[in-house]
């Protein structure tokens, strides 16, 4: 533990911050005191910004929480930079008597913890005990996601391994028993040097781990009574979690998106809208051998030995698997271009309270321009419009503009998802 340097309250200690880490604050920051803003901006930039250990604390906080919602990794990589040289100034000065360290697992000084963090740290406790007995410590908890924000919250807990801080640089990481329930005591332990808005944060993170332990015991079943095979739809307070990406185009596009049961025909409007595309083309689903399409538009002229399934009457919640295991199927869109997309089922997720759905949680990179040739006439295009010498240069420029490829915002995907794509069939927005 680093030894705090005290200081009288109300004392000044000085940071310096680099322009970057200035225009980080001033501009990318949605949620901040004024003072904060008049103080860097009154400060010259050769000179420390000089605030109070409380303006300090309050500053970082306003930094973690929005690492924590950072949609770009770029842009939360540098706040988590930020927030830790903050912190450094928290970790080595103190204006108050120093706290005794409190261990969990010391009974003696267990009211020195929140009863939270007591509640947390003791039903740990149990569920480690039971999945020993169970033999399931170093079970995978299959349908655990960790979303952005909860990676970049425990990212920041200290007392946590190196292999899962390893694990947490990567979306589609899977862990043991033994290490979610670690996480969950490591973030327990936190709690009390956690100022109100971290805790909230830290407690949702928390909750979402218990209920995943939870999960990990299966469902409790009468003695003498065999467990009966799921039949059921998946409740209403569940929603898909889906990643869709876009075959054989490098660097990858892909989007992570969460909706609630819906038929495939709606489906394909969350790919559309997420994605980026127009709906201006014909599309299938082929799943386990099978076409799945509207037989209105895809009936006529079909070669194969029998028409497609309609998508219109066909749910997610008929083709996922019952247990909830990861499913692969595939989506085509325009039968000329040929774009293919992979469709991963990755799990289900209790709907959170207040959610409008379907979300766009996470993606990466712009959608191709319709008709731009599929996957193998892609890397042309972008090669033409991103220099200026190409021979097609100005034909693709005059035709669809300037064209970004890395960019794209899950906050306006949702948006276009929740608005939905217009309807051929009714001529309405859906």
């Amino acid at each position: 533990m680093k030894t705090r340097k005290y200081i009288m309250p109300g004392t000044k200690v000085g940071l310096k911050l680099t322009a970057a880490e200035r225009k980080l604050i001033l501009k990318d920051l949605i949620c901040q005191d004024d003072n904060y803003i008049q103080v860097i901006r009154d400060t010259p930039t050769s000179q420390p910004v000089q605030f109070t250990l409380d303006d300090w604390d309050g500053l970082s906080g306003y930094i973690a929480a929005e690492a924590n919602h950072a949609e770009d990794k770029n842009l939360e990589k540098k706040l988590d930079g930020l927030f830790g040289k903050v912190q450094n100034i928290l970790d080595t000065h103190t204006d108050e008597e120093p706290p005794k360290t409190v261990k969990i697992e010391d009974t003696d000084k267990a009211t020195a913890f929140s009863n939270q963090a007591v509640e947390i740290a003791e039903w740990v406790a149990l569920a480690l005990a039971g999945a020993e007995k169970m033999g399931i410590m170093k079970k995978p908890l299959a349908h655990l996601l960790l979303s952005p924000a909860d990676r970049a919250v425990l990212r920041l807990v200290p007392d946590f391994s190196t292999t899962s801080k390893k694990k947490l640089t990567k979306s589609d990481s899977e862990y043991t028993f033994a290490e979610v329930a670690g996480m969950a005591m490591a973030l327990a332990e936190t709690l009390p040097d956690c100022d109100e808005m971290k805790q909230v944060v830290t407690l949702l993170v928390t909750r979402h781990l218990m209920e995943h332990l939870q999960l990990a015991f299966g469902p409790a079943q009468p003695k003498g009574k065999a467990p009966k095979p799921s039949k059921q739809k998946p409740p209403t307070g569940q929603v898909f979690q889906i990643k869709i990406m876009l075959k054989d185009v490098e660097p990858p596009i892909w989007r992570r998106i969460q909706t609630k049961d819906c038929t495939l025909d709606k489906l394909h409007e969350h790919i559309q809208t997420a994605m980026g595309w127009t709906n201006s083309h014909l599309h299938q689903f082929k799943i386990d051998c099978v076409f799945y399409g509207d037989p209105q538009l895809l009936y006529e002229g079909w070669e194969g030995e029998k028409p497609p399934v309609n998508s219109l009457r066909t749910k997610l919640s008929k083709i996922i698997p019952k247990d909830g295991k990861r499913f692969h199927f595939e989506y085509e869109y325009d039968f000329g271009d040929g774009w293919e997309h992979e469709i991963l089922f990755e799990g289900f997720l209790p709907a959170e309270n207040g959610a409008r759905y379907p979300l766009c949680i996470e993606g990466e990179r712009a959608c191709p321009p319709e008709d731009v040739g599929g996957s193998h006439s892609y890397p042309e295009y972008l090669e033409a419009v991103s220099n200026p010498k190409h021979k097609r240069h100005k034909e693709f420029i005059r035709w669809n503009g300037f064209f970004d490829p890395e960019k794209f915002d899950a906050p306006t995907a949702t948006k276009a998802m929740q608005k939905g794509v217009f309807d051929w069939r009714n001529e309405q927005p859906i």
